[in-house]
């Protein structure tokens, strides 16, 4: 018996079918075929159903009307809010009057002085060069404006950001409290943290600050608490040896040791204060943002280039100077006496300025270049917008792409069953990380339509679908290229930083001279935004793979494409993976505010409604930018099994 049983041939699974992914995806489809037919009988296939909406305008136009009526009356507004706002104003003043004080020669001269300390001559003569830009360009003002916002948010991102990092830091059970918050703020676009501050502050300088706040803090925190919980345990074993306290190895061990980490959190919330400050003048923020925000308004592209050029300016000499201190090892030689002399000198360039009465830039030494911008624009509206031969012009590749790629997108993602979209957003959460991911994404995807903004948010998705196939197909074959080539890679690291250091506001001011207004630009701009991150790190990724995995491919005899195609990328997933789930934030972000030169979708319905003080359209189509950045955030970040037994 036992012979005839051994004897029966068994039944053998395709192999494909033992892969947890296989077993992911047909649990999913069993779970589709018992809950679509009951679906598709209670509502009908096609768009979502508007049973399933819930109409928010009249709750938040109470809402927003009871705060308007009551911000000068009521007690949380008067001792708490009024005071916080006050407080905010008076900073932001303060420093303000200190610069334009100090006048142009001082803040020139401390500017590069501190370079000088910080990352030596080189950096210097850059710092000095670029705050005599800002003035060249007529815009010193401006970037004295925007100077002070940012001064005033960053130093409060950065108390906050390290509040939350100690506690995230010293402790587990905060640090698992915290990082899904955390998770959250750092995925959602910049858009979305304008509306709450507006209806709380109003518009003005407050909101503009305290939404810069909110967008900056996170980084400094989780760098602060990486630094932490990196320290080196035999050096705190050390210490509390000696019988020191809790307290003292905190300040004399962890924090010293986490140096590195802090600066690189000081180095990033500074880039993203910028970037927010920026934006953040489209709720009354001032400065350099405003100046670009209203010459994009009326398409006065030469304008918003001589507004722009500071901020790039502005970007790249904080980026610089943070990220030399960061590096460094320890204090350059003088010590603090030199850092006294350097002050000592700075000052005394500020008092011969002030009693030469050159504390404002000069007029006459300003140089106009709106003008010449907007006649060569003139010129390529002309003679390369359209009717250019073989290659036709910039209007036509824009058209083309909308007609070709953009329509079809956003006609197929409107076309599907709402249902449908669930289950593909589902099925990719899943695939690549866990059933919580997988229901996060489902949900907030779900709330998209119970807002009442599915169609509008297919639109957003379409266009970012668009951006990010561009961005991966550009991004991971330049990263290839510079993985393979030390001599590539060298000339694209300059341009990368560059272009990594511009805010998202500046990228809309070329894309707007090439392309005009409309999706096909928003797009642009979002693909050239998220390019470098995603170049980074496929090279990277690549760059990481074992060298004694492909020494072992080699010495089988296999060529470089086999290499790459068989070794490299497989074991570079998760970085390949992460450059598409930056990508796609990256691109979200950039999108979101193409609404302001035609972009439309949930982009348009932002600034409609910060614009026309339209706070219920604004704070809806807001809240929908945050679940579709979260679902996207979800279906594009690998998640790791913490157990044997995970999902």
């Amino acid at each position: 018996m036992a012979t005839l049983t051994n004897s029966v041939p068994r039944l053998a699974l395709p192999g494909v079918l033992k892969s947890r992914t296989a077993h992911k995806l047909l649990l999913l489809a069993l779970a589709a075929a018992v809950l679509v037919p009951l679906a598709n009988a209670r509502w009908a296939s096609g768009s979502w159903p508007h049973a399933l909406t819930v109409d928010l305008t009249a709750p938040l136009t109470s809402v927003s009307d009871w705060i308007i009526d009551n911000r000068d009356s009521h007690p949380l507004f008067l001792y708490f809010f009024g005071y916080l706002s006050n407080g905010v104003t008076l900073a932001v003043r303060a420093v303000y009057l200190l610069l334009l004080g100090v006048g142009w020669a001082g803040v020139t001269a401390l500017g590069a002085l501190i370079a000088w300390r910080v990352a030596g001559l080189r950096l210097a003569l850059g710092s000095a060069a670029g705050f005599l830009a800002c003035g060249l360009l007529g815009m010193w003002v401006p970037t004295m404006q925007t100077l002070a916002l940012m001064v005033v948010a960053v130093l409060a991102s950065v108390v906050v950001g390290v509040l939350l990092g100690l506690a995230a830091g010293l402790s587990d059970r905060l640090d698992r409290a915290l990082r899904p918050l955390l998770d959250t703020m750092q995925v959602l676009p910049a858009f979305a943290y304008l509306l709450p501050v507006v209806l709380v502050f109003g518009i003005g300088v407050p909101a503009a600050v305290l939404a810069t706040v909110v967008y900056a803090a996170p980084p400094m925190a989780r760098l602060t608490a990486l630094g932490l919980r990196g320290a080196d345990k035999e050096v705190l074993e050390a210490v509390e040896s000696l019988g020191s306290t809790a307290r003292q190895r905190l300040l004399t061990a962890r924090i010293p040791l986490a140096r590195k980490e802090l600066l690189l959190g000081l180095n990033q919330s500074i880039m993203m204060a910028l970037s927010m400050a920026v934006i953040a003048s489209v709720i009354g923020g001032g400065g350099l943002g405003d100046r670009v925000y209203q010459a994009l308004a009326s398409v006065d592209v030469g304008a918003a280039l001589a507004a722009g050029i500071p901020i790039v300016l502005l970007a790249v000499v904080l980026d610089r100077v943070t990220g030399a201190a960061g590096e460094s090892t320890g204090d350059r030689p003088g010590g603090r006496a030199a850092w006294a002399y350097a002050l000592a000198a700075a000052a005394v360039i500020a008092v011969a300025g002030h009693l030469a009465n050159l504390l404002n830039w000069p007029d006459s030494w300003t140089l106009e270049i709106a003008a010449p911008v907007n006649r060569a624009v003139d010129w390529m509206t002309a003679h390369l917008y359209s009717g250019v031969p073989v290659v036709g012009g910039t209007a036509d590749w824009a058209g083309h792409f909308t007609t070709w790629a953009l329509d079809p997108v956003r006609d197929g993602l409107q076309w599907l069953p709402w249902w449908s979209l669930l289950l593909i957003v589902a099925a990719l959460a899943w695939v690549i990380g866990t059933w919580r991911t997988a229901l996060t994404a489902v949900l907030a995807m779900a709330a998209i339509g119970v807002l009442g903004l599915w169609q509008p948010s297919l639109d957003t998705l379409s266009q970012v679908l668009a951006a990010v196939a561009v961005t991966l197909v550009l991004g991971v074959t330049t990263g290839i290229v510079a993985a393979r080539s030390d001599r590539v890679e060298r000339l694209l690291r300059p341009v990368l930083d560059v272009f990594q250091t511009m805010p998202q506001f500046v990228y809309l001011i070329p894309v707007v001279a090439l392309f005009g207004v409309g999706r096909a630009p928003a797009v642009a701009a979002a693909v050239v935004y998220a390019l470098p991150a995603v170049v980074r790190i496929t090279a990277q990724g690549l760059r990481g793979v074992d060298p004694a995995a492909l020494e072992s491919s080699r010495s089988l005899g296999a060529t470089p494409w086999q290499q790459l195609r068989q070794v490299q990328l497989p074991l570079a997933r998760r970085s390949l993976l992460l450059a598409v789930n930056q990508g796609v934030v990256l691109v979200l972000a950039v999108v979101i505010i193409g609404g302001l030169v035609g972009g439309g979708a949930l982009g348009y319905d932002v600034v409609f409604g910060l614009a026309q003080g339209d706070l219920a359209t604004g704070l809806v189509a807001g809240a929908a930018i945050v679940c579709l950045g979260l679902m996207l955030d979800r279906v594009t970040q690998p998640t790791e099994r913490r157990t044997k037994k995970g999902a």
